[in-house]
């Protein structure tokens, strides 16, 4: 009888080592049929506990888990062996060598299913080093009374092993071999490399995933029934197309809002691909696009929706949108899943693997920044997530805040996706960008045919729902604060309702300062917003101005681009800083938005001041709007001058479009792209002895350290937020896991992220304490949480002093 174990639960249970592998298999087998790779699926979720079958490692888990006392002559210091006995080389060696003699197929075939087995817990491993050194061959070639490989040979069950041995043969080889074939169809050998590379990670995601269920249905079992279920998207698109009937307003922006969601219903039924909406802002794009997607997904039997969006304050206003259209009190499980706060530790421990989301759900709703960390981050976290891109429809709102340092990646992954995944991708904006039309076309651009346009005649459209006119009030001198707000104050005494959108966090402090000395607005009507606010705190903000705008009352509101983009108010008028030409745009959807008025103004300012140096989106963008303002277009938010600011802010911009790196992060100067597809800067890239030669691991390293990672902090707002932070406090203690895992998701609307720098000047402060030491997860002393500002580096006492 094979007594190996593979967990061990808190209360004595074990789980056998072979049903782990062989359900592990079963369920790799399941994610990865979607890419048409069921097979390679089963050998690596096989496989990867491999080398479970040591003793050195039995004794090992043993010790930890209780099975073995300490007195005992066999029991080991498990703490101090913590991460150090190699139990996933053992079955990557093994694949590696049974796939060698079918020759140049199967070392391909092999490097890539050994390659995600050997890094299934620590992120995929770089095949060369930024050194030159090739680090996978020397993890195959790694010593055997290190990794046990021929003692696990020994151990194994003899149907385990005549299993394993039957699937990798010539037909395994020739199949994974035909999709990389496929997958190698790509215009240059560095999107062909690319190609390969991604697809690694996405057989690699299906493993990482399949694991972590496994372990974390085994500790709770009545989990299991509840995944990977395909949702039933009759009942969804009943309930929608039930709500819809009652959108029946007859004023003009109405009737447009309806013609444009009945085309993109027509358009659903097309073949899957990638495709464009190109709607003005105010035009109804979150329930066309939806409307879109549920049709899509029942036309073609998919599994998910998923909606990529730039804010955070924009997933809760949509995530409600579509909640009160498709999901009932009666349902057994909720149909949207929001996620969109980074509480989760990057290095994840046994407590946060459990706790984790892997968008199992009919509708995810994420931001931007996770999504491209599902595609490129290092670790497993996001790659857990990234085989639930296959099969789906992706809905990019706002694309065109996609970061440009990621915009050649971004193509080729969603190329990838669209041709080999079954994925539908729809790409909504008021301000499409050219992504078919890059500098660089050879590094990577999307494959947009014309007729991929959901929307007939967009130049029409735009006419149609013209409601704002654009006033360009930029002067040499610039704008003071004392200016500003009062041609704010004249706006809002004149019409009622006046935002003003600003382009920093201080700005948006010094302005609101100033005006509510003004005795003509009182308390009630003035509001500021920003990031520095946690969501449960702008939900507040956000339902007393929509409640006091359609009740007429005056509301002046000073906030930062988060209102912008996708924030469903109307105001009378709206004040923007010069900034690029798209946001010019996404803060006019903020004015008139439902064609009340007649005629409203944007006007454009320019302050006297601005410390936007460091943020090169704001002032490249405003260096181009002011190009294109200066040409004379008759109308500066047509679809004609938008294209005018793109072609220009996009070539100034080309050489970082390939995520840069400089020779301080590497060593020499490179890129993501290249690291992710030829390698061919790197010293040891002309060795033959692997065919796949990326640096996945540096990569996904870099990928953070460039994209200055935020940390979440939980924030002390209301009774609720101060309860979440006692609450996870007293249960971290004791580690109930499913109270931890609902008090994270909680926590989500009580949480503000932080920069680096704030971090540790909030450190320095003792400003914030860890729940639990090592876990990662901070609180925020409530001295330093403003009514008005939210989260500040200095108490709350000192804010009229303190610009933040």
């Amino acid at each position: 009888m094979n007594n190996h174990i593979a967990h061990v639960k808190k209360n004595g249970d074990k789980q056998n080592l072979i049903d782990h592998l062989n359900e592990v298999g079963c369920l790799t087998a399941r994610c990865a049929e979607k890419i048409g790779l069921g097979d390679a699926g089963e050998v690596i979720g096989l496989l990867h506990d491999f080398g479970k079958y040591s003793a050195e490692f039995q004794t090992y888990l043993a010790s930890a888990t209780g099975l073995i006392n300490p007195d005992e002559d066999d029991f080991v210091d498990f703490k101090g062996l913590k991460g150090k006995i190699d139990h996933s080389s053992a079955g990557a060696q093994w694949v590696w060598e049974s796939c060698q003699k079918w020759g140049l197929q199967g070392q391909l075939v092999g490097q890539i299913l050994s390659l995600c087995i050997a890094s299934h817990h620590s992120g995929l491993i770089d095949c060369l080093k930024p050194d030159g050194k090739n680090s996978f061959s020397k993890r195959m070639e790694k010593s055997d009374h290190k990794t046990h490989k021929n003692e696990a040979l020994e151990s194994a069950p003899e149907e385990y092993l005549e299993k394993i041995q039957a699937l990798v043969g010539k037909e395994l080889i020739q199949c994974v071999w035909r999709r990389l074939k496929v997958v190698g169809q790509a215009p240059n050998k560095s999107i062909r490399a690319f190609n390969v590379g991604f697809f690694s990670r996405l057989l690699f995601s299906c493993l990482i995933d399949a694991d972590r269920m496994n372990s974390a249905d085994f500790e709770f079992p009545e989990n299991e029934p509840y995944r990977n279920n395909r949702p039933a998207w009759t009942i969804a698109i009943e309930r929608f197309e039930r709500a819809n009937k009652k959108f029946n307003g007859d004023k003009p922006i109405d009737l447009l809002r309806r013609e444009i969601s009945e085309t993109c219903r027509a358009r659903a039924l097309d073949a899957q691909g990638i495709y464009t909406l190109t709607v003005p802002t105010g035009g109804g794009k979150t329930y066309a696009s939806l409307r879109y997607a549920l049709h899509h997904v029942q036309q073609h039997k998919l599994d998910r929706i998923i909606y990529i969006i730039p804010f955070t304050s924009i997933i809760e206003q949509n995530a409600e949108a579509i909640r009160a259209v498709i999901e009932d009190s009666r349902d057994e499980t909720p149909w949207v899943l929001e996620q969109h706060s980074n509480l989760e530790p990057e290095q994840q421990s046994w407590h946060s693997k459990l706790v984790s989301e892997n968008w199992d759900a009919p509708i995810v709703m994420t931001t931007m920044v996770q999504f491209l960390e599902v595609l490129f981050s290092g670790g497993t976290r996001g790659a857990r997530k990234m085989h639930q891109l296959a099969n789906s429809v992706l809905i990019f709102d706002e694309i065109q805040t996609l970061p440009i340092n990621c915009v050649h990646l971004f193509c080729n992954a969603l190329n990838f996706l669209s041709d080999h995944c079954k994925t539908t991708a729809l790409l909504c904006t008021a301000t499409q960008p050219l992504l078919d039309k890059l500098h660089s076309p050879e590094k990577g651009q999307l494959l947009l045919p014309p007729e991929n346009e959901l929307v007939n005649n967009v130049p029409k459209l735009f006419a149609d729902l013209n409601r704002v006119t654009l006033s360009n009030k930029v002067r040499p001198e610039g704008w003071t604060t004392a200016q500003i707000s009062e041609l704010a104050l004249a706006e809002f005494k004149k019409l009622g309702s006046c935002l003003v959108i600003v382009n920093t966090k201080s700005w948006a402090q010094q302005l609101y300062l100033e005006i509510e000395t003004d005795p003509d607005v009182d308390e009630n009507s003035i509001f500021q917003l920003s990031t520095s606010l946690c969501p449960a705190h702008r939900k507040v903000i956000f339902k007393k101005i929509k409640v006091r705008l359609k009740s007429n009352q005056p509301v002046i509101c000073i906030s930062t681009q988060l209102i912008e983009a996708g924030v469903d108010v109307d105001f009378s008028s709206v004040i923007r800083f010069l900034a690029g030409l798209d946001s010019i745009a996404q803060a006019a959807g903020r004015c008139n938005r439902n064609g009340l008025l007649k005629s409203a103004t944007v006007h454009v300012v320019n302050p006297d001041e601005e410390k936007i140096d460091l943020l090169q989106e704001i002032k490249v963008g405003r260096d181009k709007a002011l190009r294109v303002m200066e040409e004379g277009f008759d109308n500066l938010l047509a679809p004609e001058a938008i294209g005018q600011y793109f072609k220009y802010y996009f070539h100034d911009r080309a050489k970082e479009m390939s995520y840069p790196v400089s020779a301080k992060q590497l060593g020499w100067d490179d890129d993501l792209l290249n690291l992710l597809s030829e390698n061919t800067r790197n010293v040891g890239q002309n060795k033959k002895s692997i065919l796949l030669q990326h640096s996945f691991m540096t990569a996904g390293k870099i990928f953070k350290a460039i994209d200055s990672p935020t940390q979440a902090i939980i924030v002390p707002y209301g009774n609720e937020g101060k309860n979440i932070i006692a609450e996870l406090g007293r249960v971290a203690k004791e580690f109930d896991i499913k109270r931890y895992r609902n008090l994270l998701k909680q926590a989500q609307q009580y949480s503000v992220n932080v920069f680096p720098n704030v971090l540790k000047r909030l450190q320095q402060e003792k400003a914030v304490y860890e729940i639990q030491p090592d876990e990662e997860i901070y609180c925020l002393d409530e001295q330093y949480y403003s009514n008005e500002f939210g989260l500040s580096d200095k108490p709350c006492c000192q804010m009229t002093a303190h610009v933040f």
